[in-house]
C-alpha cells in the first residue's frame, strides 16, 4: 500500500513551488544472505533547486541572450516510481511528475543549462504529466547470478551476469545509454547538464527530455552491447512528438567495458547516434539570412523545407581512484551541420571531475564534487550566430567566439535516510561562446528526499 497526498510548499525566496510526498513499501521476500525480491515498487522522490545568478559584463545582449542582470531561478519536481512484475522476466513501470519552475532568461543565452532539470518544468503553475511508461524484459542467459538493489524503476532481485534486456515505450534515451556513476542526476550529482549527459549527444526526445522507441542491451561477461531507436519532436525542441519512427528517428549504439585497476572498478563506453529529422542546416540558414536582410533573424525555422541526418561520436570514462573518491570523463563531437533537435546548442563537449565521499570525516553519506566542463561549437554554427542569426536557446545578435567553460563546485550534505541538502556554485565563462559577454556566476541550493 502507499500514501499519495498533495502539499503546497510556503512562498521561498518570493517563488511558489508544489510538492508532491508520498510514503510507499514495496512486497519484499526475502532470498539467501539476506537478498530480496520485490513482486511490486512503489517509490517517490521530490527536488528542489533554486538558484541565483549574479549580475554580469555584456559588451550587447539580443534576444537570445543569457541577461547581464541578476536573476533567480527555481525548479519543483515530484516523481512517483510505480511498478510490477507481469510475468517472469518482465517488468512494467510507470511514472506520473509534478513540475514547476522558472528558468534563467526564458532558458536562453548558454550551451550549459546550470540546472539539468529546466527543461522538465512548465512555469508556475504545478503541471502533472506521464514521465515514462514502459516494458522491460530480461532473458536470462547463465554466466552466474547478479544481485538488483532495489532503486527507482528497479526492483530487487537477481538477474544472471549473461543476460539480454530489451526496454520498449516511453521512456529517456538517457534511461539506458551513457550512464555514470559520478556524473548522471541533476537531482544528486552535479546540476550542470552537461554532467547530466555529454552535450554534444543531440539524443531525440520531446522537450521534456523523453520520447517512445525501444532499447535492446546484451550483457555477455565484462561486456554490454546496446542498441536503440527513440522518436523525436515534430519541430526542433518542441513538446509534440513526431511518432513516424520510421522516417523520424534518434538511433544510438553503445559498447562498455568493465574493468578493474590496482583492484579498483571502472567502465569505458563508447557511443555512437545518428538522427533523422526535418531541421535546417547552418549553411541554408546563413544563405537565407543574407539574401533576406530584413526577415526574420531565426532563419533556420525558414529552411526547415527537408529532412537532415546528423550524427556524432564519444566516449564515457568513469574509474574508482579509492574507495571514496571516483573520476569521470566524458568527450563527445557532432557533425555541427544542422541545428539542435532535441537538447543543447552544443557541437562538442568535454566533461570531466572528480567525486568524493565524506568517509574521511566522518560523513559516509555526503559527497563532494568538482567538476570541468568544455563546450564548442561547429565552424556553421559559429558563422550563422557571429552574422546575427538565432537560433532555439542562443542569439546575441553577433558572436566574438570562444568555447564555453564551466567550473561546477557541490557538496552534498546527507540530514537523514534519503534525504539531502546540497550546495553548489558554478562560474561560466563566455556564456553562450561569446568573449563579449561574462563570465557569469552561480549559486544554488538543493533539497532532495527519496523513499
Amino acid at each position: 500500500m502507499f500514501l499519495l497526498f498533495f502539499a503546497r510548499i510556503s512562498k521561498f525566496s518570493g517563488i511558489s513551488a508544489g510538492v508532491l510526498l508520498m510514503a510507499s513499501l514495496a512486497p519484499a521476500v526475502a532470498l539467501a544472505e539476506g537478498d530480496e525480491y520485490e513482486e511490486w515498487t512503489a517509490r517517490f522522490q521530490t527536488t528542489y533547486v533554486w538558484q541565483k545568478k549574479s549580475s554580469f559584463r555584456a559588451a550587447y545582449s539580443g534576444s537570445q541572450s543569457l541577461a547581464a542582470e541578476a536573476e533567480k531561478s527555481y525548479t519543483a519536481t515530484a516523481t512517483a516510481y510505480l511498478g510490477f512484475r507481469p510475468w517472469q522476466g518482465g517488468e512494467l513501470y510507470l511514472n506520473p511528475e509534478v513540475t514547476q519552475g522558472v528558468p534563467f532568461s526564458d532558458l536562453n543565452g548558454t550551451g550549459g543549462f546550470t540546472n539539468g532539470e529546466l527543461t522538465r518544468t512548465a512555469g508556475t503553475t504545478p503541471t502533472l504529466y506521464r514521465q515514462r511508461l514502459f516494458l522491460r524484459q530480461t532473458w536470462n542467459r547463465g554466466g552466474g547470478e547478479e544481485v538488483v538493489e532495489a532503486d527507482a524503476n528497479q526492483m530487487a532481485g537477481h538477474v544472471d551476469t549473461n543476460r539480454f534486456v530489451l526496454t520498449l515505450g516511453n521512456f529517456s534515451t538517457l534511461d539506458v545509454f551513457d550512464d555514470n556513476a559520478y556524473a548522471k542526476d541533476p537531482r544528486v550529482h552535479f546540476m550542470n547538464a552537461g554532467f547530466m549527459a555529454p552535450l554534444a549527444y543531440d539524443y531525440a526526445a520531446d522537450a521534456r527530455g523523453f520520447g517512445w522507441g525501444f532499447a535492446g542491451e546484451w550483457y555477455q561477461e565484462n561486456w554490454v552491447f546496446r542498441f536503440g531507436r527513440m522518436t523525436g519532436p515534430r519541430e526542433p525542441n518542441m513538446l509534440p512528438t513526431d511518432y513516424r519512427i520510421g522516417r523520424h528517428y534518434g538511433d544510438q549504439i553503445e559498447i562498455e567495458r568493465g574493468h578493474t585497476l590496482a583492484g579498483l572498478p571502472g567502465k569505458v563506453r563508447l557511443l555512437a547516434w545518428r538522427d533523422h529529422a526535418r531541421m535546417a542546416s547552418f549553411d541554408d540558414a546563413l544563405a537565407y539570412l543574407r539574401a533576406n536582410p530584413s526577415a526574420d533573424p531565426q532563419a533556420i525555422v525558414a529552411v526547415r523545407n527537408s529532412d537532415k541526418t546528423k550524427s556524432g561520436l564519444g566516449i564515457n570514462i568513469e574509474q574508482a581512484l579509492a574507495d571514496d573518491l571516483g573520476f569521470f570523463l566524458r568527450a563527445m563531437k557532432a557533425d555541427g551541420r544542422t541545428e539542435t533537435l532535441a537538447f543543447t546548442e552544443t557541437d562538442a563537449s568535454l566533461g570531466t571531475g572528480f567525486s568524493l565521499k565524506g568517509a574521511r570525516w566522518g560523513r559516509a553519506d555526503d559527497t563532494v564534487g568538482l567538476g570541468y566542463l568544455r563546450n564548442a561549437l561547429s565552424a556553421e554554427r559559429q558563422r550563422y550566430l557571429a552574422a546575427g542569426g538565432i537560433s532555439f536557446f542562443l542569439g546575441d545578435g553577433a558572436l566574438n567566439y570562444r568555447p564555453e567553460q564551466v567550473v561546477e563546485a557541490y557538496y552534498s550534505v546527507n540530514i537523514m535516510r534519503g534525504v539531502y541538502m546540497t550546495a553548489d556554485v558554478q562560474h561560466i565563462r563566455n556564456p553562450g561562446y561569446n568573449a563579449d559577454r561574462g563570465p557569469a556566476n552561480f549559486a544554488a541550493l538543493r533539497f532532495h528526499a527519496e523513499f
